[in-house]
Order: C-alpha cells, then structure tokens, then sequence
C-alpha cells in the first residue's frame, strides 16, 4: 500500500490515497463482510468495541453495502457520503472529498452580527444548483446568510428533510456533494454564509436499519414521537453525531448549523459536548455559528456554547397580534399579547419559568434577560409556522398587509437576529405544505394521522373539512409549495420586496456595526396591540422602536429624541414626538452617542 494520510473520521468508508477503508459500529452482530460492486464480498476484521473494518483498493463512485451474518442481511453505511438509488434499497457509494476544486479557499465566514438568515427548501428551489441561480437575489437584497432546511438522504424524491435517515449523504434528489459543494462556494463567492438545518434527536421512519446491527444506538427505556430516543449516553453514537456536525463544517465549509429539537434529546449533555468539540476541531480562525431550536428555552445554552436559538415565544405572539388565532400553542399569548412582546424584545424569552397553559400548566424556560439581544434569531414565519399549518398559509394570507409590514420592520430593525422563510421578502402567497414520499403504506399511514393532528382544532369538527386537507404524497402537494418569484414582478410583490431591502439596508448601515455589546434598556406595553422597546447599542447609542398593530393611535408620554431611522407612513415619527402613535406603524429612532 502507498504512504497516505490517516483517516478522519471514524465512522463509514474513506479513501486515504488509493486505498479506502470501510468501517462498521455493528456491536449486535458477530460477523460482517462488505459487498463492494464488481467484487467478491471481503470479510471485515472484528475489532474491541462492536467494530468491524477491513481496508481495499476501491474507486472513488463505487457502490458498496455491508452484508451481515447469520441472515445475509445487506444494509447501507449509515455513515454513507452518497447514496446510489434511494432510500431504503439503494446502496451506499464510495466518495472522494478532494474531488471538488474550491474556489475560494481562503473564505473565514462572516462574524454573527452581520447575520440575516433566509431558510429554504432545496428542492422547492430546483436543488443544490436551482439554489445557486437564487444566490444573486439574496445577496441584492441583503440577506447574509441562506439556511437549508435538512438534506440528509430521506426515502423518495419530496420531503421536509425530516425524515432522513443517512445523516452524512446529501439526498440525491438535491444534486451530488460536488453539486452541495458548488452551492457553498457560489454563496462563499457572493459573500454569503452557508447554513445547514441537521436532525441529531431521531431518524426517519423508513431505511433505518441501526436496529438490525447496533441495537445499543437506541434506548429501550425513553421513546420520542419518532420511537425509540437515540442513546447518547453511548460513546460510539455521541461521536456520530459530533463527527456528523464536523464533517459539514468541514468538508462541505459550511458557516453554521441548525440543530432541529434538542428538547428531545434525552441526555442533554451531549449538547455542551458538541459545541465544544465543534469549536476545537474547526478553524480557530473561521467564523463557525451554532443555533438551537430548543422547546424548552433553556437560556444556560446560550451563555457560553451556542451562538442563538430560534425564539418561537416571539413568532407566536406576533402571530396572535396579526391573526387573532389562539387555537393550539398560540393559547400561551393569547392573554395580554402585547405585555408578552415587550418581555421577548427586552429580556429573551416570553416564558423563562412560567407554567405554560398550552401544556397542562407545566413550568417552561430559564431567565434569560441577561443574554445580550444577539442570542435571538427572530420571524415572522419559518417552515414549522407556516407548513403545519392544514393548507399551509402563509401570512400573507392570513394577516392585512399594513399591520404585516410593520411587524416585518420590527423584526429587520431590532438588534436580534432576523430571519426570513422564502418567499417572504415579496409576500409570497404560494403555501408551504407539508408533503412527503412515500410508498403506499406509509403514505396512508400519514394522510390519516394528518387529518386525526388537525380533529381538536374548530375548524376541523367536521370529518368532510378535514378531507379537504391536502395529501401529503400528492405530488401536488409538493409543486404548490414552489415559490412564484413572478410574483416579485407584480405591484404587491415589486414593493414589498423594495421593503425588505430598504429595510435590510438601513439595518446593515445603521444597527449591525453597533450591535456588539448591545443591551436591552426596557420594553413596555403602550396599549393593547402597541409596544415600546428601546436598546443601549455597543457604541452607546440608543435604539427605539415603537410598534402600533391597532386600529387606534396610541399615546405615547415621554421624551422621543433620536433622529429618524424609519417610519411605516409619512408624518407618523412627527405624530409620535407630538405623543401619538398612529394606528398600525412602526417607527424607529437612533439618538446616537452623546
């Protein structure tokens, strides 16, 4: 054999000069071999620990499978970095990570301040390429930063992403990793950062096959609404994932990652584990950001290991503001909504230990007013909000334009992290469904559990309403869910994305160089649909915004210095410094440093 480079990673197939190593954690078998395409089957040396490995020389693009003993069961790499076919018959193939010649090599990221996040669908957008066409767009507008929703291998041609089951290969139907590579690139050409959404707290319900061969990777004592939870208490299983979260920052040279529920992760330590060994094992020099989605607002995540978390506590009290709706979890800002959005802008999260009605009175959260803003990404829609929806509307269509964009202005001018979902930088009026692929069963098996998830809601009663609810595996479903940039063209379309650059301009001009070392200076509630809240930025100059989503002016006591930085209509900051705040407009003002 040649003189190569040790091997990286510890889990899966990998080429090390002409060699590749093929590497299997099967601690519930006792013999494997590995079935390489145009080869005999090579038996796998049984190694301490569960392990099986054997070495060959093999091309990079060779399908392969691991065959175990005593049925003759062939099963894919669950580390596999490409998948030949698809989930759950396709067979795993051999990739090499140096194949694809970066074209900028010397990209370091940009810091978390300069963050405005986007969240996308790659398939929705054509994949990895159809994405790349979108990039120009994006960075017109003032977007720094495009987050794909999950692309780990999931069974069939059209998911969310949350049912991958190969958490290391780019679905094929996106593109090839050199195509996945590409997209970074492009963005990293463009000035753009890459984000990728990954599911560490369970697999998809098809083409799993951990149970057949390494049966510890799953606890029998604590189960999820996907099944058995992930036992991370296993050394091997905590270094799948830890490794995973390297690999895309690595070899893919992604800026961030998204991590989908870690409030179902049973053993939460791995959380500080992860972090940890992400910010040892990555370029000290590069600029890395790692972001929660975490149910449970658990504020001590956010001190030292983690850059944000998602903050649904102000998505929902928006969305109560603008629609009205209190069904479901929107029951928990129903009562006072106003008095809610002034504790999130100010202080966090809305619940920081309050009991939570939506949840039988359970307690939720952690104090968290001693974060700094930065810790917060903020929306006003994403997949969740928008796609678990029944018809999956967005709030364009739920909400009057007027009050919507004065919420939007709220969430691109204060010192949190903003985020748009596609499409909403025009006010897309498309839906976003939720919709799979699956084989007949299955794809029954969900139809129903669809229509059985949305029975307690009022507008759901009725057996033949619930039947209007769109099939899932329609493949309808899925080209409804298409954003229409056409839309960009027409008169609604043209000016409210003129908004959103304006507004993303004014943010990058005026908020983001002076939001390191940012604080809250209070947020109070001026009416019932109306807030005031005010921000001491890192230079020492002073940030208010006051949002009216009412029908009336509000009055408004009290000092308004700062120079004008935006205002919904024409003469509404003059109307505010006279005391009254006109019905639905947000105005914000910038005093700078005495």
């Amino acid at each position: 054999m040649s003189a190569r480079e040790p091997y990286k990673w510890s889990f899966g197939a990998e080429r090390a000069g002409d060699v590749a190593r093929f590497r299997l954690w099967a601690p519930s078998r006792d013999a494997v071999t590995v079935a390489i395409d145009g080869s005999a089957d090579l038996p796998m040396t049984k190694r301490d620990g569960g392990w099986f490995e054997t070495e060959a020389r093999v091309a990079a693009g060779t399908p392969y499978r691991f065959r175990l003993a005593p049925d003759d069961l062939a099963v894919p790499d669950p580390a596999a970095r490409a998948l030949e076919g698809d989930v759950p018959t396709g067979a795993s193939r051999l990739v090499d990570p140096d194949s694809y010649q970066w074209q900028v090599p010397d990209w370091r990221g940009r810091p978390w301040r300069e963050t405005v996040l986007y969240e996308c669908h790659a398939g929705l957008l054509g994949g990895f390429r159809g994405v790349i066409e979108k990039l120009d767009h994006l960075a017109a507008l003032g977007v720094t930063a495009v987050e794909l929703m999950p692309i780990a291998d999931f069974p069939g041609a059209r998911n969310w992403g949350y049912d991958g089951v190969l958490p290391y290969a780019p679905d094929g139907a996106y593109g090839t990793p050199d195509d996945l590579r590409a997209l970074v690139d492009a963005a990293h050409q463009r000035g753009l950062m890459m984000f990728l959404d990954v599911v560490y707290n369970h697999f998809g319900p098809v083409g799993n096959y951990l149970h057949a061969y390494a049966s510890p990777f799953f606890r029998e004592d604590v189960s999820t609404p996907w099944g058995a939870a992930i036992d991370f208490r296993q050394t091997e299983v905590r270094r799948f994932f830890i490794e995973n979260a390297i690999y895309w920052l690595t070899e893919f040279r992604f800026d961030g990652l998204r991590f989908d529920a870690v409030h179902a992760i049973a053993d939460q330590d791995i959380l500080t584990e992860l972090s940890e060994r992400v910010r040892a094992e990555t370029d000290p020099d590069r600029h890395i950001h790692l972001v929660l989605e975490n149910d449970a607002n658990q504020a001590h995540y956010l001190e030292r290991h983690f850059d944000a978390q998602w903050n649904d506590d102000v998505h929902h009290v928006l969305h109560v503001l603008l629609t009205g709706e209190t069904e479901g979890y929107y029951e928990d800002y129903a009562e006072a909504p106003a008095t809610k959005l002034a504790r999130a802008l100010s202080s966090g999260f809305v619940y920081q230990g309050e009991p939570s009605p939506h949840r039988g009175g359970e307690m939720r959260g952690e104090p968290s007013g001693h974060l700094p803003p930065t810790r917060f990404v903020h929306f006003l829609q994403n997949h969740d909000q928008i796609g678990n929806r029944a018809f999956g509307e967005r709030l364009t269509t739920l909400a009057e334009s007027q009050p919507l964009e004065a919420a939007l202005a709220l969430i691109l001018l204060s010192p949190q992290i903003p985020m748009l979902f596609m499409g909403e930088e025009w006010g897309a009026r498309t839906p976003f469904l939720y919709f799979t692929d699956h084989d007949h069963e299955l794809a029954q098996a969900v139809r129903e559990g669809r229509q059985r998830e949305f029975a307690a809601f009022k507008a759901f009663k009725d057996p033949a309403r619930r039947a209007l609810i769109p099939d899932p595996n329609d493949p309808e479903t899925f080209s409804s869910s298409r954003p229409d940039f056409s839309e960009t063209q027409r008169p609604e379309g043209a000016a409210r994305l003129a908004l959103t650059h304006d507004l993303l301009a004014l943010r990058h001009k005026e908020i983001v160089p002076r939001l390191d070392g940012s604080r809250s200076e209070g947020a109070e509630a001026i009416g019932a649909a109306a807030v005031a809240a005010r921000w001491r930025l890192g230079d020492g100059a002073l940030l208010s915004l006051y949002l009216n989503l009412g029908r009336e002016p509000i009055e408004v006591a009290g000092d308004k210095r700062g120079r004008l930085l935006f205002e919904s209509h024409m003469g509404d900051a003059e109307s505010l410094r006279a005391s009254s705040l006109p019905a639905v407009s947000l105005v914000a003002l910038l005093e700078d440093r005495p």
